[in-house]
This record gives C-alpha cells, structure tokens and sequence, in this order.
C-alpha cells in the first residue's frame, strides 16, 4: 500500500511546496537551485566520464554508467524536507529547479555524448506539480494558508512511505561497492556542493542537502539496458540495480546526517558573526 502511494504523496508534497514560493522569491531560488544542481552534475558527469576514460571503466567495482545513474539526480523530496527544517525561503523554493534534473537523462546525455547511448528527455511529471503549487499559492491566499499548513504532515508521510520501498537487503546484494557509491555521492559530492553553495552566497546547507540518490534514479539501469542491451544489460544490469539501489540507502540514511551538522555548526558561527558586527557597529 506505502509503495504504492509513494509516487502520489510526492506529488502532493511537491504541491504543497510550491504554494510556499512567492513570485518574488522565484528569482532568487531558481538561482539557487540552478546553482547546487549544476555543481553536482558538473561532479558526478566529470567523475563519471574520468571513470570511463582513465580508470577503464572500474572504479572499485563501478562503472562510469553506475556513478552516472546514482549521482546525477538527487531525493528532492528529502531535499525540500530538509529545507523546511533548516533553510530559508530561497533554498525551498529551489526544488522547482532541481526537480528537474531526476531519473536517467544526465546519464543518457552524457553516456550519449560518447556515443553508448541514445538521448532521451522527460520532464513535465517531475515540474507539473510544484509549478500548479506556486500558482495556487500566489493566486489563491486561502489555497496557500491551507497547503502550507498541510506541509508537515505530508512531510512525515512521503518520509514513511519513502522508507517502505527501501530494502536493506539491497546493501548485502551491492556489497562494498555499493556502499562505496552512496559514499561518493553525500560525503565526495556534499563537499564540493557545499564549498560551490558558500562561495556563491548560499550558507552550503543547500548543497549537502541536495547530495543524495533519488529512488528514480534506480530505474536508470534499465534505461540504459533498454537503449543498449549490448554494454549495459544482463549481468551488467543486475549489478548496477543493486548498487543503485544500496546508494539511495546510504544516502538516505548520510544526507540527513550531513546536512544536519552543516546546519547547527555554520548557523551557529553566521549568527555569532552577525551578532559581532551589531555589537560594534
């Protein structure tokens, strides 16, 4: 029943989400949001196409496809989650962006680039929801009073539900590797969000939020198995699912985590900072 309904709820929690951005916050969370999703696909694709070229494809029992697969999209449900506990109305408005960038296209871009794969591009289920959202909440001041209320219990619910299609028996099938791959994508990824989201202004807790592995992006595998039966399925295909798969675990259980600490420890230090210059000015 959970498993089922997951793909609803998002969508109901994206709706909500939107109602939250005003137009005139859409600016600069576009920004946002382009800023943190562009960083993490310039990483994961340059990553990916090192792996391919340079390591002959096997880093520790990875692919560059693998890598592709499990980086380049992010749980932007956990990320606007995660931005209704600790970020500010710019970084929750930047879901609109990064929901973008979600299941195979990176991969098929890039991986298409190279010539090992067809180019595909779907969008308008992932973006429909939280565009219906913002108009709602711009349009209808009673809409957004009632979906902004509804926000953290569908929070809790789209969580719950998440977690019910995860299996730890994923991360025993994928081994090391597997393990090693959510790694690469919260802590290897988070930390070069984090220093891109600073140094343009953001306080960086965006960009360890948005370092995880969507649940979309494990059906990438098959993606690929599909537009190239030849390279990527079979054996392939099997051991690329598992390893996707124990990736979106792992980063379920380290982004929170992560984004977390970043969260306490920097708004902590901006805060004594702000309080300094008050002080002597």
């Amino acid at each position: 029943m959970t498993v089922k309904g997951t793909a609803a709820l998002v969508g109901a929690f994206m709706l909500c989400v939107g109602a939250t951005i005003s137009f005139k916050s859409a600016p600069k969370a576009a920004l946002r949001g382009a800023i943190i999703i562009t960083s993490k696909v310039i990483f994961c694709v340059a990553l990916g196409l090192g792996v391919l070229f340079f390591l002959n494809d096997n880093l520790l029992g990875l692919s560059s496809m693998v890598i592709l697969a499990a980086c380049s999209g992010a749980n932007n449900s956990m990320y606007a989650g995660l931005m209704a506990d600790y970020g500010n109305e710019y970084e929750q408005g930047a879901v609109a962006i990064t929901t973008l960038i979600v299941g195979p296209p990176v991969t098929m871009l890039a991986l298409g680039a190279t010539g090992q794969s067809p180019i595909n591009w779907s969008l308008l289920g992932a973006v429909l929801p939280i565009i219906v959202g913002i108009l709602l909440g711009n349009f209808f001041p009673s809409m957004k009073k009632m979906l902004t209320s509804a926000l953290p219990a569908i929070i809790v619910m789209t969580f719950f539900a998440m977690g019910s299609t995860m299996k730890f028996e994923s991360l025993i099938m994928a081994g090391p590797a597997g393990i090693l791959l959510g790694v690469i994508c919260s802590v290897c990824g988070g930390f070069i969000n984090y220093f891109v989201d600073r140094a343009t202004g953001g306080s960086g807790v965006a960009g360890v939020a948005i370092s995880s592995c969507a649940g979309a992006n494990a059906l990438t595998p098959a993606a690929m198995a599909e537009a190239n039966p030849a390279l990527y399925g079979g054996a392939v295909l099997a051991t690329a699912n598992a390893q996707v798969a124990a990736a979106v675990i792992v980063t379920a259980i380290l982004t929170p985590l992560i984004t977390g600490y970043v969260a306490e420890h920097f708004a902590k230090k901006d805060n004594a900072v702000e309080e300094a210059v008050e002080a002597t000015a």
